[in-house]
């Protein structure tokens, strides 16, 4: 079975959300740093070791913040975010600009899926996915072979 979807672009806004949250999930430990750093206080009796813990924190932030606002405004990543069309099945996702044009994408290359309260992330690295709204889908049918798809593969339980 085939699952075609509408014609979908993904907003920058939500590709930033997305992509921040994701770096913040895989590299969580790094916020480590900063709460070793106010701990400190307790042994110097400074106040500027939890001031400098949270700006380093918001620093960290904000610095992918950037990376992935740069990112939605360079010409070689505006294909994340032209409007496609999705054919899925249990072998391959195709992405298509046009009816001639698509590109396949492997289930070998999705690393991680996850289901959201009202979309799927497939997630190829940190910073590239594939976002499919549950709006996109033609019915609640296609979007419950998809989630069987993703059970299949293993991505979601």
């Amino acid at each position: 079975m085939i699952i075609k979807t509408k014609k979908y672009g993904l907003d920058t806004g939500v590709y930033k959300s997305i992509a921040l949250k994701s770096v913040l999930l895989d590299m969580w430990w790094v916020f480590l740093v900063p709460v070793v750093l106010a701990n400190v206080f307790w042994f110097h009796n400074s106040i500027w070791y939890p001031i400098s813990a949270v700006v380093l924190a918001i620093l960290y932030v904000a610095f992918w913040w950037i990376q992935f606002t740069g990112i939605a405004n360079l010409e070689q990543y505006k294909m994340l975010f032209e409007k496609l069309s999705y054919e899925i099945t249990s072998k391959q996702i195709l992405m298509k600009l046009n009816p001639k044009q698509g590109m396949p994408v492997d289930w070998k290359t999705i690393k991680t899926a996850n289901v959201e309260k009202d979309a799927f992330v497939l997630r190829i690295s940190r910073a590239q996915f594939i976002y499919l709204p549950f709006k996109i889908f033609n019915n609640n049918n296609d979007v419950k072979f998809m989630e069987s798809i993703l059970k299949r593969k293993g991505y979601i339980k």
